[in-house]
């Protein structure tokens, strides 16, 4: 039986005087938030759940202030597929399908996302404090692998040179998974000889092999420090204090604003014109925002920026 938690945990560790490091995730409680506002088909979920997962697990090591938005672009049923994680492990999530989108109860990923080879894995790194002229980094491959955690070891394997290991399950209620990944140097401790690279390539062999060890069924039943004790209890673990991931979206009028005004004032008008006013939900957390002519009108009567012109809502979400 899944257990159900009110607080999810990433809980980090490293194998003494080796050159691994390690990341077990339950992140279930934000897994079920972005869930209660949206209803995707069972595969979408899964997929999407060890998604969540996975964005956390690689957040949890970047070295900057900013956010990771990991993209799964499909040519499938399913179109896209997004998360994006600060550096505070705080995380929103979304899928779009395809309107007529038809997905059978046991569909795969590549029959979701990559019927004719033309998917897209895209990871952006998106700095909080840019300097003039700074651009988010992006890393753009083809969809390589029959799930999530294959696709994103591909990916940081090309891109960043890292081998890496993920293991990740996902349902309607709990989101779980586990980071190996082999550090580049490792110069040991004062007083301790580093390790050769026969014995480092050992050390990440064996981290590897208990981690295969681990079933699907397993990470969805079983709580992150029982899985701990469960793989690595024969092993020198250094385990640090843990972090606490949460749900957390961004979206807030004055960015809506600024996405009308980019769409230009003659759409606007047009949706005016049609309807009487424009709503606009967000795609991750479903908050809707409302402007009607006058409100409109403003977006459009100045260059400064929009939030100088329309309160922020105090819809809280």
């Amino acid at each position: 039986m899944s257990i159900t938690l009110t607080q999810d945990v990433l809980q980090k560790f490293i194998f003494e005087n080796a050159a691994v490091r390690g990341e077990f995730i339950d992140i279930s409680a934000t897994w079920r938030e972005v869930l209660s506002r949206h209803s995707y088909p069972a595969p979408v979920k899964k997929l999407l759940g060890q998604m969540v997962g996975a964005a956390a697990l690689l957040s949890a090591n970047l070295k900057f202030n900013g956010s990771i938005i990991m993209q799964i672009h499909g040519d499938g049923p399913v179109q896209l597929l997004v998360v994006e994680c600060d550096a505070d492990l705080r995380l929103r999530a979304t899928a779009k399908l395809a309107e007529d989108a038809l997905i059978a109860d046991d569909a795969t990923l590549p029959a979701l996302l990559n019927v004719h080879g033309k998917g897209r894995f895209i990871i952006t790194l998106d700095p909080a404090d840019k300097v003039p002229g700074q651009q988010p980094y992006q890393g753009i491959v083809p969809l390589d692998g029959d799930d999530v955690a294959t696709v994103i070891e591909n990916y940081m394997l090309r891109s960043e040179q890292l081998d890496t290991k993920l293991w990740l399950a996902a349902d309607d209620n709990v989101s779980r998974g586990l980071l190996l990944q082999k550090l580049p140097d490792h110069g040991g401790k004062a007083g301790v000889e580093p390790l050769t690279p026969e014995e480092a390539l050992e050390t990440w062999n064996r981290a590897v092999i208990l981690g295969s060890t681990l079933k699907e069924q397993e990470l969805l039943e079983t709580t992150v420090d029982v899985l701990m004790q469960r793989l690595f209890w024969e092993e020198t673990i250094r385990v640090f204090d843990p972090l606490s991931p949460s749900f957390h979206c961004t979206c807030t009028r004055e960015k809506v604003g600024n996405m009308l005004k980019m769409l230009g004032r003659e759409e606007v008008d047009s949706v005016l014109a049609e309807q009487g006013h424009v709503g606009v939900n967000c795609d991750f957390c479903g908050q809707h925002y409302d402007y009607d002519k006058v409100d409109c009108a403003q977006l459009f009567a100045s260059d400064e920026p929009v939030a100088a012109l329309i309160p922020a809502s105090d819809v809280k979400h």
